[in-house]
């Protein structure tokens, strides 16, 4: 499972947990503006948008987890099991392929306001990469600097959502996910009052009580709740360390520590990585489960007229300075 948000200070900030069990080798990897790139329908695109993001290169097609491109337009498709549902082709639509979707998106649009207007005649297609890598379910967070949409095909079709709060989970779908805030309106980053009743002097006995019910378990829609009550309470200053730490740790009220999600075989669903990208430098920033330590890749550093990937290894080992 995972976590995608938005955070804005003087620049905006997009990126992702990525919870799995397992890990495909992914790479930072730069899509510069002239590597040719082919999709399901046959388009071909020989010149486009340069992106950078977090990816599994196969046969060296990036499959992206999550990226963003030289305009700063961001996407990240993350787990929506049991509600994702792909279609079969469609005349007179553009039939995309769920490998594809992020790289269809960001190699041809630069605003949330444009990639709406191409939906209401785009369909996802139940389309896999290879008999190896089968297609996944998933759902998308799209943003750019102002505003973020959340996509969902489903069997009824596909469903675009204005996201206001800037936070995708997984399950349940986004609207539900949405109303479920409503439970949660009297929480507050204040010291509560005694609502209970007069008859009876309660004592607020510890700071943050105003919290009290906030959920903390690792299940999506407690997710949702907590990352989207620590983002909209969050302030952070202008400068570039202070938006990014703030950003990192709102990433981290929901992380998922080894051992807490148990599943089959005695694996564990952990937080493999965690990704910001500040949409305005084109700087994509990250850290690992095993490395505490940020560490920045910046996409214009490279010659973004090139026609070949370039890859970054993840630096995975944790990274210790010692004062002594």
């Amino acid at each position: 499972m995972c976590t995608a948000i938005t955070y804005k200070t003087k620049d905006t900030y997009f990126g992702r947990n990525l919870d799995l069990e397992y890990s495909y080798k992914e790479t930072v990897t730069i899509m510069p503006r002239n590597y040719s790139l082919t999709f399901s329908d046959g388009k071909k695109l020989e010149h486009h948008y340069a992106l950078i993001g977090m990816a599994y290169v196969c046969q060296d097609y990036p499959l992206y987890y999550d990226a963003i491109n030289e305009k700063g337009l961001a996407m990240a498709g993350l787990n929506f099991p049991n509600n994702a549902y792909y279609h079969e082709k469609e005349a007179n639509k553009n039939n995309v392929a769920p490998f594809e979707f992020i790289n269809w998106v960001l190699t041809q649009y630069t605003t949330v306001d444009e990639v709406k207007e191409v939906l209401t005649k785009t369909n996802i297609v139940n389309l896999d990469f290879s008999e190896d890598l089968k297609a996944s379910p998933l759902h998308w967070l799209i943003a750019d600097k102002e505003k973020a949409i959340t996509v969902e095909s489903m069997e009824d079709g596909l469903h675009v959502y204005d996201n206001l709060v800037g936070v995708l989970t997984n399950n349940p779908p986004f609207n539900i996910q949405m109303f479920n805030l409503n439970n949660y309106m009297s929480l507050s980053t204040k010291t509560p009052l005694n609502n209970f009743s007069k008859k009876i002097k309660l004592d607020t006995y510890s700071r943050g009580m105003g919290a009290l019910g906030l959920p903390g378990d690792l299940s999506s829609a407690s997710r949702f709740v907590k990352a989207t009550f620590t983002k909209l309470n969050s302030l952070s200053g202008d400068l570039e360390s202070e938006s990014l730490s703030q950003f990192f740790h709102i990433l981290n009220s929901v992380d998922q520590q080894r051992g807490c999600v148990v599943l089959e075989n005695n694996k564990y669903e952990i937080t493999i990585y965690s990704s910001g990208a500040n949409l305005n430098k084109g700087l994509y920033y990250y850290k690992t489960y095993e490395n505490s330590q940020i560490t920045c890749v910046n996409m214009h550093n490279v010659d973004l007229e090139s026609h070949t990937l370039t890859n970054y290894d993840l630096i995975k080992g944790q990274q210790i300075k010692y004062q002594n």
